[in-house]
């Protein structure tokens, strides 16, 4: 690794964070392991107290503040976990706190919020995006001559982070992988700036959602660039412009950055939680969704994947559900058209859907004429080679088919 002008010791963080901070579990998990050929050990920052690793980096600034700063307060702008974290670390160090969290912020993600400041922190919630509330929080720290608390682009924020390394390796010194989940940075900065220090032969692995290649699109450009537009879903992970010191050590640590799409992102959360028990947030399984892309860079080794974080909404479940299925290839939507004779309707069920294909949305477009006009037929599938068949017989019984899966811009509209 090459020197880095600025010291960051996140050994002294983790031993001003030892009363504070849970240091979480490094836990085997066997059914990856067998999967991949390799000794496979989740970092569960889910268990956190926060339930993510937000709150190291928080408490890390917060607590080197100041008295005077203190008694003034402090501002942060976040979609949720970096709001936990600094709500929790203005109750524990008693001084005010202001959140702004965008609008469409989990309500699940506000409530914790609200519970973790526990009195000491007022919420606002304010624009369609992060950066809109970023905005607004910026303008009112100076306003008010508070201190801002970046989510990521602070050296001791991203100092914080790195105790995540420091358990990991306090606990397994043998590791020779690491698996980290980016959206800023701030993680993969710290953790990684720390393990390359304590050790230069661990491999880093950094990970994107598709939908947010903010990382990746900086090193592919010689620096930090704002995305004109992304994906929000995996809101834990999803920033328009990484942070200039966070992309700097990145660029240092990282062997590889890769993505996985949001559709790999939802299947990986129902397997964890179906198999493992185990509840994670979106960013949270980025590190084992990548598993597949980089399974030969893994193999016979022994890799940390870290759980970034498991606030997740038990009212997103239905559309991660749906989001796994249409990756998988399971779940297919039509505009069909039905053949103007009697029994149509029968006969599709009868005839052209399979012994286990089910019908999971139907409904007419048209408001009048439902008789001769389209319907919207959505059908699961339990397994994805049986779709061609179904695509077969519906041409075969003269059923008028548009298969939206194929068709974004009409997908996004009627579904």
């Amino acid at each position: 690794m090459t020197d880095n002008p600025v010291k960051l010791d996140s050994k002294a963080a983790s031993q001003r964070l030892a009363d504070v901070v849970k240091h979480t579990p490094l836990i085997y998990n066997s059914k990856l392991s067998e999967k991949y050929e390799a000794e496979i050990y989740l970092k569960r920052e889910d268990l956190q107290i926060v339930r993510s690793y937000k709150l190291r980096g928080a408490y890390n600034m917060i607590s080197q503040l100041t008295p005077e700063e203190l008694s003034r307060g402090v501002v942060c702008a976040s979609a949720g976990n970096h709001a936990q974290g600094v709500a929790f670390s203005c109750d524990k160090l008693g001084t005010k706190g202001v959140i702004f969290m965008p609008e469409i912020t989990p309500r699940q993600k506000v409530k914790q919020t609200e519970m973790f400041g526990n009195g000491s922190v007022e919420l606002v919630l304010v624009g369609d995006t992060f950066d809109d509330c970023l905005m607004e929080a910026l303008a009112y720290t100076k306003e008010h001559n508070m201190t801002f608390i970046p989510p990521f682009d602070n050296y001791s924020i991203i100092e914080g982070q790195g105790t995540v390394g420091v358990e990991i390796l306090e606990d397994l010194p043998g590791v020779e992988v690491v698996v980290m989940p980016i959206g800023g940075g701030g993680l993969a900065a710290g953790v990684g700036s720390y393990l390359k220090n304590e050790n230069p032969a661990i491999q880093l692995i950094g990970v994107e959602p598709e939908g947010a290649p903010s990382m990746l699109k900086a090193f592919e450009h010689g620096g930090p660039i704002t995305l004109p537009e992304i994906n929000r879903f995996v809101d834990g992970a999803s920033v328009k412009r990484v942070g200039n010191l966070t992309y700097d050590l990145c660029t240092k640590v990282l062997e590889s950055m890769l993505l996985v799409a949001e559709g790999k992102i939802c299947t990986t959360i129902l397997k964890l939680y179906n198999e493992d028990a185990i509840v994670v947030e979106p960013a949270g399984a980025l590190s084992v969704a990548v598993l597949d892309a980089c399974k030969d860079k893994i193999k016979g080794k022994t890799v940390v994947c870290v759980i970034s974080g498991g606030n997740n909404d038990i009212e997103r479940m239905q559309e991660i559900k749906e989001k796994s299925l249409l990756y998988e290839g399971l779940k297919h939507y039509f505009i069909v058209r039905f053949p103007q004779r009697p029994g149509a309707l029968k006969l599709f069920v009868n005839n052209v859907l399979g012994p286990h294909d089910d019908i999971t949305r139907f409904e007419f477009i048209k408001k009048t004429n439902k008789e001769n006009g389209p319907a919207l037929v959505g059908i699961e599938l339990t397994d994805r080679t049986d779709y061609n068949a179904l695509v077969q017989r519906m041409k075969e019984f003269k059923f008028e088919i548009i298969e939206l899966n194929n068709d974004k811009t009409l997908f996004e509209y009627l579904v």
